[in-house]
């Protein structure tokens, strides 16, 4: 049973480090605190004010005219922990709250243009741009509130809970009676009685019943317009001032909505975090994930991918790579394919395992000849084609005159590709 281990080991390992590729093939945006924070005050919604400093010549004047009792001080990354980040220059702490101004711009100069090392980022930690300056608040009270697309209600549901500023997943599974879902009609506001309903869920008292109430309906407004699939508050704080705000936002987007939120697209950071390689293989639609393995893979489908890795540990060999070509695939794909796979010095063979139902075979064979021939391929690659004009298909690898292994099915390529390595 041992390699049936190895297989769902691997398994586990790439959805852990992309559970995505466990749904459809999407796009994933990022976006910043600030950013997040900057949508949100344009629908109205309620939030501490902000700055953004970027160590340019224009930060001090922004701090001079910034006038707040108290200061936090946020680096601005894709990643949890920054408060009990380290800085690579010896610097603790992505987050800093001062009543002096004048400590602003120093705390600024020593995280921007530094990597910040927290327990989510590469060990290297992520480089700081930015930093967002807000205005602290005094929060008495935290509550959490998120609307969401799904597919069980088919449409969008709002989820409330008085506990905030916490795991939500801990307190379904803890004190599920400090949810409330409510489903919500996708072509109407929320309607009032339902927000005071909300409101008053979550322990709003007083006059801040009818403050959270608006609040929720600008975000309910902010989430249709920008074709989110997600807005997660937490929290929804309340103030000793009677405020009700949005003090930390998450926000999600459809993917297929790209086209006609170019501007909230244009702000992705998804290069600061992530591998290049899969920057460089989301620019081609490639979907690419690294892994640890030796066999580079090149696939077409996600669930054949992931049982092509399966099929290489059953048979002694490493996967070094997630490489999911699509559907549509054409031959400067394929060829950007093997530049992605050829790049990683500790791929020592390549298999190609595609089933052509939409895909031709043919646009495969002709991509991995042209590539093959381009880059100067020094490994080992085993090609498993089968489908849709997979006869000329063979024909085009059998004529390239390259050193390519054919296979006959996919336990044959798996077996070819280890051999090759030994």
């Amino acid at each position: 049973m041992s390699f049936l281990m190895k297989a769902a080991a691997c398994t586990r390992q790439l959805v852990h480090k992309n559970p995505l590729l466990l749904q459809q093939q999407v796009r994933q945006l990022n976006l910043l605190e600030f950013q997040s924070k900057d949508l949100l005050q344009k629908y109205g919604v309620a939030i501490q004010q902000f700055k953004v400093l970027d160590n340019s010549n224009s930060d001090a004047e922004i701090v001079k005219t910034f006038e707040c009792p108290e200061y936090v001080v946020k680096a601005q990354i894709l990643a949890g922990g920054r408060g009990k980040g380290t800085f690579d220059n010896g610097f603790k702490g992505g987050v800093h709250i001062t009543s002096n101004k004048s400590d602003v711009l120093s705390l600024s100069k020593q995280m921007i243009g530094h990597r910040l090392i927290t327990k989510q980022t590469p060990k290297s930690g992520i480089l700081v741009n930015k930093v967002m300056v807000a205005r602290s608040v005094n929060i008495t009270r935290e509550t959490y509130l998120c609307i969401l697309l799904d597919r069980e209600h088919n449409g969008p549901v709002l989820i409330a809970s008085p506990a905030g500023g916490m795991d939500i997943e801990a307190v379904a599974e803890e004190t599920p009676e400090k949810l409330l879902t409510v489903p919500l009609d996708i072509g109407k506001p929320i309607p009032e009685a339902t927000l005071i309903k909300v409101a008053k869920f979550l322990e709003f008292k007083g006059d801040t019943v009818q403050r959270c109430a608006e609040e929720i309906q600008k975000l309910y407004t902010l989430f249709k317009a920008v074709d989110a699939v997600q807005i997660e508050i937490n929290p929804l704080a309340e103030t000793d001032k009677g405020e009700v705000i949005s003090v930390d936002a998450k926000l999600n987007f459809d993917d297929n909505a790209q086209f006609r939120q170019k501007d909230i697209f244009a702000m992705d950071i998804t290069e600061e975090e992530a591998d290049p390689r899969e920057v460089e293989a989301a620019k081609y639609n490639l979907n690419y994930v690294a892994m640890d393995g030796n066999i580079g893979c090149l696939v077409n489908g996600a669930g054949l991918a992931m049982a092509t890795m399966d099929i290489i540990q059953l048979n002694g060999g490493s996967p070094a790579n997630f490489l999911d070509v699509g559907g549509g695939v054409n031959e400067a794909q394929v060829a950007k394919a093997f530049e992605i796979l050829t790049a990683d010095p500790k791929v020592k063979g390549i298999l190609v395992n595609v089933f052509g139902g939409i895909v031709n075979c043919a646009t495969i064979a002709n991509g991995i000849v042209a590539a093959s021939k381009k880059l100067k391929l020094n490994v080992p690659l085993v090609v498993r084609l089968e489908g849709t004009n997979v006869e000329k298909a063979r024909e085009i690898l059998k004529n390239s005159g390259l050193p390519i292994q054919t296979a006959s099915d996919l336990d044959d390529a798996a077996q070819k590709s280890v051999a090759a390595l030994n």
